[in-house]
């Protein structure tokens, strides 16, 4: 796995991001990051991609139907990889430059996990479009075994009967994994409970909002 070379932060504000598979619990960790960090600070609460991808057609059709013959998948990666790119330099950042702190809901890593987990590993364009992009002052991975995770997406009303890739679930859970380990990302395992894993989100936020010391990879696996 190759490291994303991403430009760095200058502004005076923060970007955090939360990765995973859906039901991986990293929406309960950036609600509470969001409710504690809003008593003394800015918050600008954001989610990747934004809806002008996820309303789309191509993007409907690969998360509602096992039929996808009617698209490229590249098309719908590039697709997400503009809106991305778009977002971070016309939202995202403007937002940091005015000294806010945005926590994001997904970030540039899933479209690098999708990309990869449908099998396009050999593809350049990804890496150089990640040299726009501004890299997180914490990039969080949440893991949680597969069937733990869709236990969870099928639990909640809405989602009881939406089609899901299971063999894609276990490749994008990889993927996450790697993407995580050649980032500096800090990896967290959800089979904890919400209070030990947000005692560790909250401890690597304040290190870095403090200004204690510069990021370094950590690992937080049970």
């Amino acid at each position: 796995m190759e490291k994303l070379k991403m430009k760095q932060n200058k502004t005076n504000g923060y970007l955090f991001t939360f990765c995973g598979l859906d039901g991986c619990g990293k929406t309960t960790m950036l609600t509470k990051l969001k409710e504690d960090l809003e008593k003394k600070h800015t918050i600008y609460l954001t989610k990747q991609p934004t809806n002008a991808v996820r309303e789309s057609k191509i993007f409907r059709t690969y998360m509602d139907s096992p039929d996808h013959d009617a698209y490229d998948y590249r098309s719908l990666s590039l697709l997400a990889a503009s809106d991305r790119l778009q977002h971070v330099n016309k939202v995202v950042e403007p937002q940091m430059q005015e000294g806010k702190i945005v926590i994001s809901d997904r970030y540039f890593y899933s479209c690098l996990a999708n990309l990869r987990a449908r099998g396009f590993k050999k593809d350049r364009w990804i890496y150089e479009v990640a040299e726009s992009v501004v890299k997180p002052d914490v990039a969080f991975f949440f893991d949680v075994p597969v069937e733990v995770a869709v236990k969870r997406v099928r639990s909640r009303e809405e989602e009881k009967n939406r089609y899901i890739d299971m063999e894609l679930q276990y490749k994008l859970r990889e993927e996450y994994l790697s993407i995580c380990k050649a980032n500096n990302g800090v990896m967290i395992s959800t089979n904890m409970s919400i209070d030990d894993c947000y005692a560790i989100v909250k401890e690597e936020v304040e290190r870095v909002i403090n200004n204690e010391y510069r990021r370094k990879s950590k690992e937080y696996l049970v």
